[in-house]
């Protein structure tokens, strides 16, 4: 394995954008304290919608230029967030934005949810071999809202993470990774920060989304781990304009394509569904990788 810091962090995604929304402060902090952060984005965002007026011509269904175009917004996005180890499952543009469930872009040739899980797994196994992570993010079984390739996300991270461990698949050394996180919003903290919007800023956008409007929204029995990134919380809005075309940012509130407004957090919370946690007795982890004795080198706020 080449040189690597101790504590090495996966995160797998479906579009440009789901990264800096869903853990933006957590790739953040993670970066400054001196992990190996590796984004895995699985496609371009081909199919997304566009904000500015002056972008519109990008979308599919017009130059079909959006692609290339987010590949340029993901970038700046991973620098304001200090992550230098971006990859494109398989490499940019082999696996197309499949649109919202339902959509002809379900089926299409190429498009991420038509393309079978363990050809796709076997672009991640080579990742995971590579950089031989300890903890990997991803999705729930529903990708956090139903998106075709949110769920495609998540069924091809964790067939990769049981390929990766499994000595007969490929030529690479087998790794096994320690512990698998799902991204979750816990219910009460986003209500009281609807609250907030609603109080500070109502006018802010056309409209305010609902809590059930946030993918990933949990009670809090189910959050396992909390990581406090609110000493990230300029980054995570950098990297977030820097998604110009998929996100609007006013102060701690942004909006997507549909214009509703929704609390921007900076304590991201996660639901650990494979290994063992750090922290006894069911208290939340405030660290990923807590009780990892080959990540103890490396830990939270040390800087190294």
């Amino acid at each position: 394995m080449k040189d690597l810091p101790a504590r090495r962090l996966l995160l797998v995604h479906a579009h440009p954008d789901d990264e800096s929304i869903n853990n933006g402060a957590t790739m953040a902090r993670y970066a400054a304290e001196g992990a190996h952060v590796t984004l895995v984005t699985c496609t371009l965002g081909e199919e997304g919608e566009v904000i500015p007026p002056a972008l519109a011509r990008l979308t599919a269904d017009r130059d079909d230029v959006l692609g290339p175009h987010r590949v340029g917004e993901l970038t700046a996005a991973v620098a304001e967030l200090g992550v230098t180890d971006h990859r494109f499952l398989g490499g940019a543009g082999r696996y197309r934005d499949s649109g919202m469930m339902g959509a002809e872009q379900n089926d299409r040739p190429g498009s991420f949810w038509s393309t079978p899980v363990d050809e796709a797994a076997a672009h991640l196994v080579e990742v995971i071999r590579e950089i031989r992570p300890q903890v990997l993010i991803t999705y729930d079984p529903d990708g956090g809202y139903g998106h075709p390739d949110h769920i495609q996300a998540h069924r091809v991270a964790t067939r990769a993470v049981d390929l990766a461990a499994e000595p007969s698949f490929g030529m690479d050394a087998p790794h096994t990774v320690a512990k698998i996180y799902w991204n979750r919003v816990e219910r009460s903290v986003a209500e009281a920060a609807f609250d907030r919007l609603r109080a500070t800023a109502p006018d802010a956008f056309p409209g305010i989304a609902a809590v059930d409007d946030v993918p990933g929204v949990v009670d809090g029995d189910e959050i396992t781990a909390e990581i406090d990134g609110t000493a990230y919380a300029g980054a995570k809005a950098a990297a977030m304009r820097a998604h110009a075309t998929q996100i609007a940012v006013d102060g701690p509130f942004f909006a997507l394509s549909n214009d509703l407004g929704q609390p921007l957090l900076t304590t991201e919370c996660y639901q650990l569904v494979r290994g063992t946690s750090g922290e006894p007795g069911g208290a939340r982890e405030r660290d990923l990788f807590a009780g990892l004795p080959d990540a103890a080198e490396s830990t939270p706020g040390s800087g190294t």
